[in-house]
């Protein structure tokens, strides 16, 4: 593993998960543990020498550990205690692309499963009633679940359970709702939501204040 070879917080870190694809197998893993096959499938670009050299220097840096998956003989890889610390200073990477984000895909790949770290950091405030709620937002068939409550904002895959309402509508609109760049009213005719529009509004105000460029 290459160092910077300074005694500073930032380098250390960077010595550890700087180098290119590394934050990216994080952000997979922040998702959930994954098998290569899914991991190698969700970072589109990658070479599967390069993957295997970053998961054995996340593995040896202690960020990434492997796990038997459950009810099989197969092999997972998931984050450590300690790498699972890096959700915040992704999520508030993802909080400082809003800008950068706003010209659209503009031809780069998307996979609506990545939307699971980018939703959960841009709507991870709190919910200013009191009442809890539960929306799914549907991108490119894709559905999750935002669960809002007094406690904070859960984004997950939906797991079958009731909806309030759902919100169907291209990724760029969806993550420029979250991020707060645009209002819902402007974008009537790009969106269908189907049942309670109130809870859908009400789950886009706990979005945190996005960075401008």
């Amino acid at each position: 593993m290459r160092s910077y070879g300074q005694y500073c917080g930032l380098a250390r870190a960077l010595d550890v998960v700087g180098d290119r694809w590394n934050l990216l197998i994080v952000r997979q893993l922040l998702i959930g543990p994954a098998r290569y096959r899914e991991l190698l499938d969700g970072l589109p670009g990658v070479a599967t020498n390069l993957l295997a050299d970053r998961l054995r220097d996340l593995e040896n840096a202690g960020v990434v550990e492997r796990q038997p998956a459950a009810g099989t003989n197969a092999v997972v890889y998931a984050l450590t205690e300690w790498g699972a610390g890096l959700r915040e200073p992704i999520e508030g990477l993802v909080r400082w692309s809003t800008p950068l984000m706003t010209r659209g895909p503009d031809g780069d790949r998307f996979d609506a499963a990545w939307l699971v770290v980018a939703l959960r950091a841009l709507l991870s405030g709190e919910s200013a009633v009191g009442r809890s709620s539960t929306i799914g937002i549907e991108v490119d068939g894709s559905l999750f679940q935002v669960r809002t409550a007094p406690g904070g904002t859960e984004i997950e895959k939906h797991d079958g359970g009731e909806l309030d309402a759902v919100l169907r509508a291209d990724a760029g609109i969806v993550l420029g709702l979250a991020a707060g760049a645009l209002k819902l009213d402007d974008v009537a005719g790009l969106v269908d939501i189907e049942g309670d529009e109130a809870a859908v509004r009400e789950i886009l105000r706990t979005r945190h204040a996005a960075p401008r460029a």
